[in-house]
């Protein structure tokens, strides 16, 4: 235990993004007080709903101040406890930031058992991407198995999930990614009945004839011109569970929605939602995902960064489509 490095947001983020708006600092590792834990962070988590949070006035989760510590969960090893609830060596996961030591008070943490699964799991599968592919399926669209399910960034850390959870409940389940590899990814190793590339010219015919019964449920985190086109594929009463919607985060001035009436003359639903305000489902949602992993139905992807240095570019280039599964620095 030398030293502590931070990963800071320092510029004003309106536009799209770039590593100035981030500084690595070097600083003194914090110690713990009365009901403290001190975390060394083994894995932190890059994920897009942190962009939001570096909105100027955003009204979504706790924005970011200019000098805060980067916002993200992690997971690591107790190094020093000031509660009866840790002891040294423990692995803890939580908002922890963008560091390579967080002191944080033992309530704001949460005790892992790995139960034979990679700590970098519990950021993934196993985490709030794993969670809010659970929730947003199940609890949100309410899939059943006579559905032809809609995934888009099918590669990513929630669509992965989704897509292997939509299939083990007899769902046809059709991926969009960004790209011949990340198409053939889906299909090959995720399980994907068919997955189309977004950037195809053709994109729109080729939606349509990978849906020839239509579309019931949309698992939505994307937006933009991509949820226009499955706007125009819904099936009477579909379902669209809006997770999340990547391709506006860097836009100055965000698209509209064309196809907007689609949901009128549709009957659809459509629900934006975010995991942290479904705690009830998490157990549930952990138990089913595990039992698809130690089955081999689902083989996440995940990405390695190595070091904190890395992290502000990796994260400019995860909104560039750069990664496959889940995003992951080693700390």
């Amino acid at each position: 235990m030398t030293n502590n490095r931070c990963v800071r947001f320092v510029k004003t983020a309106v536009g799209a993004i770039d590593a100035s708006h981030f500084t690595v600092s070097t600083e003194a590792i914090p110690n713990a007080e009365a009901g403290d834990i001190v975390v060394q962070n083994a894995f932190v988590s890059l994920d897009p709903y942190q962009r939001r949070q570096m909105m100027p006035n955003v009204a979504y989760a706790n924005p970011l101040n200019l000098g805060d510590v980067m916002v993200g969960r992690a997971i690591g090893q107790v190094v020093e406890s000031k509660h009866a609830d840790f002891k040294v060596d423990d692995w803890a996961l939580g908002h922890f930031g963008w560091q390579r030591y967080t002191k944080i008070k033992a309530a704001g943490a949460e005790k892992i058992n790995l139960d034979g699964f990679s700590a970098s799991t519990y950021l993934g599968a196993l985490g709030s991407p794993g969670v809010t592919a659970w929730v947003g399926l199940r609890a949100i669209a309410k899939a059943v198995p006579t559905d032809t399910v809609v995934i888009s960034a099918a590669t990513g850390a929630v669509g992965s999930v989704a897509a292997a959870l939509a299939r083990s409940i007899g769902c046809r389940v059709v991926g969009i990614a960004g790209g011949p590899a990340k198409c053939q990814h889906a299909v090959e190793k995720l399980g994907y009945s068919d997955c189309i590339d977004y950037r195809d010219p053709n994109f729109k015919q080729l939606l349509a004839q990978a849906t020839p019964q239509g579309i019931d449920v949309d698992f939505e985190n994307v937006g933009g011109a991509i949820f226009d086109c499955v706007l125009e594929r819904l099936n009477d009463f579909a379902r669209i569970a809006l997770c999340g919607m990547i391709s506006q985060y860097n836009l100055i001035e965000p698209d509209g929605i064309r196809n907007i009436g689609e949901i009128l003359n549709k009957n659809a639903t459509l629900q934006g939602f975010r995991v942290t305000s479904y705690p009830e489902h998490r157990a549930q949602a952990q138990q089913d995902i595990k039992a698809l992993l130690r089955s081999g139905a689902l083989q996440p992807t995940e990405t390695f960064v190595e070091g904190l240095e890395a992290a502000p570019q990796a994260f400019v280039d995860l909104f560039k489509g750069a990664n496959l599964g889940k995003l992951v620095v080693r700390v």
